[in-house]
């Protein structure tokens, strides 16, 4: 196979079309989840390419553009689906587009080493009055694992071009975009083979298409409607109720009713049609023969090595992400106070400028960079996970865990990984498919303890407690852990009223990860983090800035101060007079900024600030501190992060409410408790 690189470069649409030139192609590219539609996207398109959501959806959106032997192809990567039942908004995203866009050609994405799986959704396309291109990708792991497709058997069953692909090397996204140009210009033999429904349900579909008439509105066809409406489609349903007269929709409703099991016989048709297909297209490994798949699954998914091999790669990750990418962080901050301190000398005639540019300017976009590292590694990891085929299996091992929270496994990985930094685990959120677990975990997620707030325990522990703070470190630790717990027990029955999250994932083969791929994933995340995070971050940064700055005299007669002497009713529950209070509020800057507050607050005393904590807090006080901090408003990035993902402000203050009453509520708990208990 030519290698694409060679003859493919990346366009903005529509450039380097000449006046005159053959128009563009518009191509939609569809597929499964895990049939590396991303190593076809990626390479054609390159930097082209733009990210965002589909209107009215959370759901992303990739489009992008490419010339090929003088041809201009605009390409939009279809959200993954099986097939085209709206059975989850990828699926509803993908059907629209197709059916209301129409695009020149459909390509199709297909697994090599599960080709049964995967032609469905081709199946199904064919009965579509769009033209459709079938790619067979990862013919190489197919290989590996003893099946041979037989790709023109393959396209002479189906009627259509077929392509066969290793787009993990680059091999086939070139010809597969030939192809899309030949069916696009008429030029290629298309004579699309309809799966055999069988004679009992070709008779009930004409009967149901009768009952619709000239009620099928456009561009819908109405064979696809009725097979709709027999799988018990609810949208395609709604649709239809609204257009037919009450006695024509009651007739329908009544067949409907009685062929309830009509949804089963058309899937069971359908498979049956692709294992006729797949079985005279592929030839097969011996029987008794064991996969590298089968052998590392043996490891990966036991009952009791899985979770070791888990944990384990999950702790790989969190040293990986952290550990690796402390000096560039620590260079980044320090580059940044340097600055700072450079802006501050340069404008000392104005200071309030200097504060404005060094602490508000520089400290919020220092805020965006200094987890740019950890946020590029984190990316970087998880596409590794995922393109390996492990992201699954660690998935199906964590299932029973998070399912007491009304989650499934796949939420485990950010949660853990809010452990080093809340802001990647909010965006590690993008994983999971279901809105609701993106909701549900991102709601979770900032009550995970970051760095930043382990730094301020071990710290605060230590001078209050003195030997005995590990023991209280653990302690506020497990009471977070519980509090996590509880929460998405309880966020779960309110919220989605006690909904469980169903949990079907395809396991796929492992194979080899398409590092441009990888790379391409990792860079557009941190694009659009950087894009969409930075603005708003700065202006928070820039409203906490001004709060402890004006009306001036020093921060301790700062607006914030007066905030936190206003706060100090709520303070005295919990022993805390207003300088705690202020350092908490300070926190939403960024959690290590409480212990830099109260450093400020007391520079009238004698000695450090672990000399002046046990002056200033009692235990029971410094206890009732330490558990508002641990589950406090999380910092400014994560609050960012959690609009972004959430895309909605309400969803965000609700968030903060949550932890802010937990906090409250909890800290004064635990300082009552601790009086009792004669702590002081």
């Amino acid at each position: 196979m030519q290698r694409p690189a060679e003859v493919i470069s990346g366009a903005h649409r529509g450039e380097g079309t000449a006046p005159g030139a053959a128009r563009a192609i518009t191509v939609a590219l569809a597929g499964a989840p895990n049939v590396g539609k991303s190593s076809v996207f990626n390479p054609l398109t390159g930097l082209s390419q733009h990210v965002g959501n589909w209107p009215g959806k959370t759901v992303e959106q990739k489009a992008g553009a490419c010339q090929r032997r003088g041809r201009t192809f605009e390409i939009v990567d279809l959200p993954g689906a099986y097939s085209l039942t709206a059975n989850s908004p990828e699926e509803q995203v993908t059907r629209e587009y197709i059916l209301l866009h129409r695009p020149d050609v459909v390509a199709v994405i297909v697994n090599a080493a599960n080709l049964e799986r995967t032609l469905y959704l081709v199946a199904e396309l064919l009965e579509l009055p769009v033209p459709i291109v079938v790619g067979v990708n990862m013919m190489d792991v197919a290989e590996s694992n003893g099946v041979q497709v037989e790709v023109d058997v393959l396209q002479a069953a189906l009627g259509v071009p077929v392509v066969g692909m290793v787009a993990s090397r680059n091999e086939g996204p070139g010809e597969l975009l030939d192809a899309v140009a030949r069916v696009a210009d008429g030029a290629a033999s298309y004579a699309p083979q309809r799966p055999e429904l069988g004679v009992a349900l070709e008779a009930l579909i004409g009967r149901v298409e009768a009952l619709i008439g000239d009620a099928a509105p456009a561009p819908y066809p109405r064979r696809w409607l009725t097979q709709k409406l027999l799988e018990g489609d609810r949208e395609v349903a709604e649709l239809l109720r609204g257009r037919l007269r009450a006695s024509r929709w009651a007739a329908l409703d009544a067949v409907l009713r009685q062929n309830e099991d009509a949804v089963l016989a058309i899937a069971s048709a359908r498979y049956a049609w692709i294992g006729r297909m797949a079985r005279a297209a592929t030839r097969r490994p011996r029987v008794g023969a064991i996969s590298l798949t089968e052998r590392v699954d043996r490891v990966a998914t036991h009952p009791i090595a899985g979770p070791l091999v888990l944990l384990g790669l999950l702790g790989l990750t969190f040293w990986t992400v952290y550990r690796l990418s402390e000096p560039l962080v620590a260079l980044l901050q320090a580059a940044l106070g340097l600055a700072g301190d450079w802006t501050r000398g340069a404008l000392a005639g104005t200071p309030w400028l200097g504060g404005l540019l060094a602490d508000g300017v520089l400290g919020g976009v220092g805020t965006v960079l200094s987890v740019l590292p950890m946020l590029a590694l984190f990316f970087a990891v998880i596409a590794i996970l995922e393109d390996v085929g492990y992201l699954a299996r660690g998935a199906f091992v964590a299932d029973r865990f998070m399912h007491r929270l009304g989650l499934h496994g796949k939420s485990f990985l950010p949660l853990f990984l809010g452990f080093g930094c809340n802001v990647p685990a909010v965006l590690g959120t993008r994983i999971l498919e279901s809105k609701r677990d993106r909701l549900l975990t991102t709601l979770l997620v900032p009550l995970v303890p970051c760095t930043g707030r382990l730094a301020v325990l071990v710290f605060m522990t230590g001078a209050l407690f003195g030997s005995r703070g590990p023991l209280v470190t653990l302690g506020l630790l497990a009471l977070s852990l519980a509090v996590i717990g509880l929460s998405g027990a309880l966020l779960n029955r309110l919220l989605f009223g006690g909904e469980s999250s169903s949990f079907i994932m395809e396991l796929p083969l492992y194979h080899l990860p398409n590092w441009r791929t990888i790379l391409l994933h990792t860079w557009q995340h941190l694009v659009a983090f950087v894009e969409r995070a930075g603005t708003t971050i700065l202006l928070l940064s820039l409203t906490i800035w001004a709060l402890a700055t004006l009306p001036g005299g020093g921060i301790e007669h700062s607006y914030l101060a007066a905030l936190g002497r206003w706060l100090a009713p709520l303070g005295g529950l919990m022993g805390l007079e207003w300088r705690p209070m202020v350092a908490l509020l300070a926190s939403i800057v960024a959690k290590e900024q409480s212990i830099a507050t109260l450093a400020v607050l007391t520079a009238g005393t004698e000695g450090s600030l672990a000399t002046a904590l046990p002056a200033l807090l009692t235990p029971a006080a410094g206890l009732a501190f330490l558990v508002v901090q641990i589950l406090f408003v999380p910092c400014v990035a994560t609050i960012t992060a959690v609009r972004q993902e959430t895309g909605s402000w309400r969803w965000t203050a609700f968030s903060i409410g949550f932890q802010a009453v937990i906090a409250f509520g909890l800290g004064i708990l635990v300082y009552q408790a601790a009086r009792l208990l004669g702590l002081g």
